[in-house]
This record gives C-alpha cells, structure tokens and sequence, in this order.
C-alpha cells in the first residue's frame, strides 16, 4: 500500500498539491455558478427549471456518480479515475462557455459533474492511501480547508469575473485550472485492489438512476406542480431503486464481482455517524450559500460582485479553523466533541440569520451570524473523512470516499431542491401565484411588498433549517456515544488510523 512511509515525501506534496488544487477549484465552479444565472438566463433566453438546471445538473450528476467513481477507483486504479474526471471536467466545461442554447448549457454542466465526481472521490482516497496518523489528519484538514474556501470564494470569484468579462469567461477560467489539474495528474502515485473483479453494472445503474431520478422528481413538483408529468413520471422508478439497491445488500450480481456499496459499511455505526455528521454540516450551511446571495440581490440592490463578497465572512473561519480543529484532535480532543458543538452553533446561526434579515439591509447585521456558519464548519468539516476512512479496511477507502463524498454532494442537491421547493411555496401562500413566487425568488429588483414576502419566506426556511440540523445533531450523538461502562468510545482514532491490513490488500505503483 502506498503509505507516508512508502512514498517519497516529494511525491506526497505533489499528490497533496494537485488533489488540493482540483478540491479547491470544483467546489468553486459549482458555487461561483449560482451568481452567474440572472447573465446566463439573460443572454440565452432562459429562465425557470432550464436556467436552474444549470447548477441543479451540476449538483445531481456530481452526487450520483460520486460513490460509483469512488468504487471503479479501488478496482481499477485512482490515478487512472482521476485523470480521466479531469479530463472529462475540462473539456465538458469548455463546452459550457461555447453552449449557445440552455439545452447545450445543462448538457455540458451535467458531464462537468460527472468529471467533477471522479476527480473528487479518487482525490481524497488517495490522501487516505498515501498519508497515515497525524500527517493524514493534516491532509484531510488542508482538504477540508481547501474545499470550503473553494466553496465559499466562489460566487465572490465568480461575480467579478462575470461583471468584468462575462459568464463564459468565467467558464473558460475553470477550464484552465482543470487542465492544469488533469497535467498533474500524470505524477499521481496510483493505488487499486489487488484482485480486479468484474464491476456491479446492475448496483452502480440502480443507484445512479434512484438517486438522479429522485432528486429530479423533487427539483420539478415545485416548478411544474406534483401532479404534471415530469414530477409524477420518475416517482415510480426513483424511490424504488434504493430500496431494491438495499435488497441486493450491496451484492454483485455476476460471480466474483465487488459490490458499488457494501452495505455492511453503511450499517457500521462507528462508520455512518460521520457521513450523517457531514450531511448536517452541509444542511446547515446550504440555504445560505445558495440562496442568500439571490435574497440580497433582491431584496436590497446587491450586485453580483457585492452579494458574493457577504459570503467571504464564511470563507475565513474556514480558512483557519480545519486547521485548529485538527489540532485540537491530535492533542485529544474527541471527533465527536467537535462536531456536536458545531452543529449546536450551526443550528443557532440559522436562527440567528433568519432574524435579522428584513428589505433593504446592509452587510453588517449579516457578518455574525454568518461568521457562526463558518467557523462551525470550518471546525469540523476537516476531520470527518479522516475519522470515517480509518474505519474501513483500506481496499475500501475509494468506496467509502465515494460515500463521503456521495452524502456531500447529495447533500448540496438535496439542499438546493428541497429548500428551493420550501421557498417557493412559502411565496407562492404569500404572492398567489407559481409564477409570481418564481419572478421573486429569481433576484430581480422587487416591489416593498414583495421583498418582505422573500424576507419572511427565507426567514421561515432558515428556521426549518435549524430545526433539522438540531435533529440531526441528536442523532450523531446517539451513534457516537458510548454503549456501556468500559466501552471503547467510537472516538478511539482520533489522530491514528485503524490498523493497517496486509500488504497484499492494495497494489500501488
């Protein structure tokens, strides 16, 4: 296995450098896409579902081909998944500055999520296969910072390169970084199983097409209605196919195959505490990275540029606290104590931000709360894959990196959909009309009247919010709390993994 102490430590900055670059820049493109919608729906004549399928595909393709980018990263090499998700990111993103219909456009946006979900997966499991102890606590808490600023910079980034140069400009800059991204890839140390079996064609397709159809049906009851075709269609096939995924317990359907999720690895408690974890932090966070920029375009005259920069009060806690975080973990500090806490202040942020937003606000009733939101992130982003993948055996770690990131990325989905459809019929009860809640909610300049029905409709989400981090928050505790006197805490591996398996578990070259 490629270990810290098998793999020149030149290699491992280089590894560290090109995973960190990709984790910085794909988050980036995916936020920094949200600012660009009211240019691109202006210069393409589009608007409604077409226009939000422009991050909405982005967001479902990343979340149903993570955990299937993860698995063919053990079996067939990481290095080889992730130079082929940087290609496929690059070229699918040049696609989307050259698109000249919003057919083209959300085409192209769902190959970047493919491409985004290879370099992701495979990014991350190859930190795990080369760092160990402390250095990979390190490694995961420069990821998780990484990712976070990227997430956070990018409607900033983005809306002044959209007001300066145009939307397709600011695709071409992320195609840029992905061909730099995919050059290094070339130097990536590469990491497989030792055995190659035959590939779960029928578990990688049901989930795929369960999770990409169920979240299709929930982005399309709130802006065609839940009893025209498009929600109604997929109903039947995409809440079905999990369970029958689940049915199959993981299993490969041709002799000798390897499961795309064993399912036993989701049913490990001291394993799936973490990924609820960080399905909280993200719940948590998304209304306000996604909606809270189009609120105050609205609602009190922000410009792209300026909308984005509010979101810099959650990039800088981030910044800094992965770090203090992972500190705090390798001198003792139990996983478990840092992640309730900030899903404690993640919660009461959310009650916080709901209650001073009101028409016409400036900046500064917004810098605490989202200060709260950021720094409770950034304390514990850091360190939940590196707690979850030293549970897991390590010829499963490009598997369970795929769920870890699955549960990120479904997370933002889940968040963009279900929260969007909450929001519309909040405003819809206020405004009397699908039409009339969809010009509001869109960021464009609003009526008095109207930005105090956006005011009180974002008001009454981020409660909900709150409310569901706090549930959630209860039940990591539940998971990770001790079972009986003497128990060892599910916090054992705090700064070390677990123990290694047998050389022969991983070929690495």
């Amino acid at each position: 296995m490629a270990t810290a102490a098998h793999t020149p430590a030149h290699r491992g900055r280089t590894t560290l450098a090109v995973v960190l670059l990709g984790l910085f820049t794909l988050p980036m493109a995916m936020s920094g896409t949200t600012v660009a919608l009211p240019s691109i729906g202006a210069d393409l004549d589009a608007s409604g579902g077409a226009l939000n399928w422009v991050v909405t595909g982005y967001f479902l393709a990343a979340s149903s081909f993570m955990l299937v980018a993860g698995s063919l990263g053990d079996l067939y090499g990481r290095r080889r998944l992730f130079s082929l998700g940087a290609l496929l990111y690059t070229v699918s993103t040049i696609a989307s500055a050259a698109a000249q219909n919003i057919l083209l456009l959300d085409i192209a946006r769902i190959m970047v999520g493919i491409g985004a979900a290879g370099v992701m997966a495979t990014g991350t499991a190859l930190l795990a296969t080369i760092f160990e102890g402390p250095a990979r606590t390190k490694a995961f808490a420069l990821a998780g910072t990484t990712g976070s600023v990227g997430l956070s910079l990018g409607p900033t980034v983005s809306g002044s390169i959209v007001d300066a140069l145009g939307w397709r400009t600011t695709f071409l800059a992320y195609a840029a970084v992905g061909a730099v991204i995919l050059v290094g890839s070339v130097v990536l140390p590469d990491a497989r199983a030792a055995v190659r079996p035959k590939v779960d064609k029928a578990g990688a397709a049901t989930f795929i097409s369960g999770l990409a159809l169920t979240l299709f049906a929930i982005t399309q009851g709130p802006q065609q209605g839940w009893g025209s075709p498009p929600p109604l269609l997929p109903v039947p096939l995409g809440p079905g196919a999990p369970p029958t995924f689940v049915r199959r317990g993981g299993r490969p359907a041709a002799p000798g195959g390897r499961p795309i999720l064993d399912i036993s690895l989701a049913a490990d408690r001291t394993f799936i505490a973490w990924p609820l974890g960080s399905f909280a932090l993200g719940a948590g966070t998304g209304a306000a990275m996604v909606f809270l920029p189009t609120y105050l375009q609205g609602t009190s005259g922000f410009s792209a540029r300026e909308a984005g920069l509010v979101l810099l009060f959650l990039s800088v806690p981030m910044a800094v606290l992965p770090q203090i975080g992972a500190r705090l973990v390798n001198r003792g500090v139990t996983v478990r104590t840092l992640l309730l806490t900030s899903l404690v202040l993640i919660s009461a942020a959310n009650i916080w931000l709901g209650a001073v937003l009101h028409p016409g606000m400036g900046t500064a009733p917004l810098a605490a709360p989202v200060l709260i939101l950021g720094a409770a992130t950034g304390l514990s982003i850091a360190i939940i894959d590196a707690q979850a993948l030293t549970a897991v055996d390590p010829s499963r770690t490009g598997m369970a990196s795929g769920f870890l990131n699955t549960v990120r990325g479904g997370t933002g989905a889940v968040m963009l959909t279900v929260f969007g459809a909450l929001l519309l019929a909040l405003l819809e009860a206020r405004a009397g009309s699908p039409e009339a809640a969809g010009r509001i909610s869109s960021g464009v300049a609003q009526e008095a009247l109207q930005a105090e029905q956006f005011s009180a409709s974002m008001r009454l989400g981020l409660w909900a919010v709150a409310g569901l981090v706090a549930v959630l928050a209860l039940a990591v505790a539940a998971l990770t709390r001790t079972t009986r006197p003497g128990a060892q805490s599910p916090d054992r591996t705090n700064t070390d993994p677990a123990p290694l398996a047998e050389p022969t578990t991983l070929q690495t070259r």
